[in-house]
């Protein structure tokens, strides 16, 4: 589900009372970093944020007790069709691999533009990590001293690194969920029990929730059974379908999955030196090809025919 439309908010309700509370008292930074594993719901929490502030003067404003969006008040309606006048979003284009300047430059321009109201204007810049240097540079020129009623929210996959600059700018607010409170909210959102979806085997518990929804989202497009499958026979279908070519979620999920079964096998085998080996290996291959822009298709077949062939 898109972040714009998740009405309802659960499992990171602390960190939403915890910001609101300091923007009730009027100490809310205008810099706030959300970082955390991707699939988290820190954007999720992000548009809640945001809401509960610009539908304060609304008629059917944010409701604080049950943390839902009122799907009538005029600010949702106006950030899910993407044209409230105090909202800017920037996030990843489609078929590109960074955030590029010139979406920088275009935010610069709202900015810089005079308010027709007196409510605060937020930024919300999804993926910071994905930030070329000229976009990061021309980021901290304008968050350094930000127009007045202007807050930036940025959304952080902290399994990727950001420029110490721009963190050091920023408040942080770390979300880690246990694996309980992953699957519990998996289950609500939806609204069945995750374990009657899925084969064991493919339970990774360093999964988010937004894993786990993909994944499912993933399954029924393909109208595959994920109870079929084992953590081999579905890395083998992933890879050999090619289905990481074209999905970014399925090709981060091929690799850990590949994760995984270093682990599984990390366990089970006398030879523990030599898998971390291939494991250290692999991993730095594809930190190699995130780092320059290189096809993984090489390595998802390397991986196939040299260690799940063994």
């Amino acid at each position: 589900m898109n972040p714009s439309e998740q009405t309802q908010l659960y499992g990171l309700d602390k960190y939403f009372y915890e910001i609101t509370k300091l923007y009730n008292v009027g100490k809310m930074p205008n810099k706030i970093l959300l970082s955390g594993k991707k699939g988290s719901g820190k954007s999720t929490l992000a548009y809640h944020i945001i809401n509960y502030v610009l539908s304060k003067l609304e008629v059917d404003k944010y409701d604080l007790e049950k943390l839902i969006i009122n799907k009538n008040n005029k600010s949702f309606k106006l950030l899910t069709n993407k044209t409230h006048s105090n909202f800017h979003l920037i996030d990843i284009i489609e078929e590109k691999k960074n955030i590029e300047i010139g979406q920088i430059r275009k935010m610069i321009n709202y900015t810089n533009k005079s308010s027709f109201n007196n409510i605060p204007r937020f930024i919300l810049i999804d993926n910071i990590e994905l930030l070329n240097k000229n976009s990061t540079n021309a980021l901290l020129k304008i968050i350094e001293e930000p127009n007045n009623n202007i807050y930036f929210i940025l959304i952080h996959n902290n399994s990727k690194n950001i420029l110490p600059t721009l963190k050091s700018r920023c408040l942080t607010f770390k979300i880690n969920l246990s694996f309980s409170e992953t699957v519990n909210i998996a289950n609500f959102l939806l609204g069945k029990n995750l374990f009657d979806l899925i084969n064991n085997d493919l339970i990774n518990y360093y999964n988010t929730p937004g894993d786990f929804i993909n994944l499912i989202n993933f399954s029924k497009k393909k109208n595959i059974n994920l109870n079929e499958f084992n953590l081999i026979s579905f890395l083998y279908f992933l890879i050999d379908n090619s289905h990481y070519k074209k999905n970014r979620f399925i090709k981060d999920l091929t690799i850990s999955y590949i994760e995984l079964y270093f682990l599984k096998i990390y366990i089970l085998s006398k030879a523990k030196k030599n898998i971390l080996e291939k494991y250290f290996k692999f991993i730095q291959k594809i930190h190699n090809a995130n780092l320059f822009n290189l096809d993984e298709e090489s390595l998802f077949i390397e991986f196939k025919s040299k260690i799940l062939n063994e």
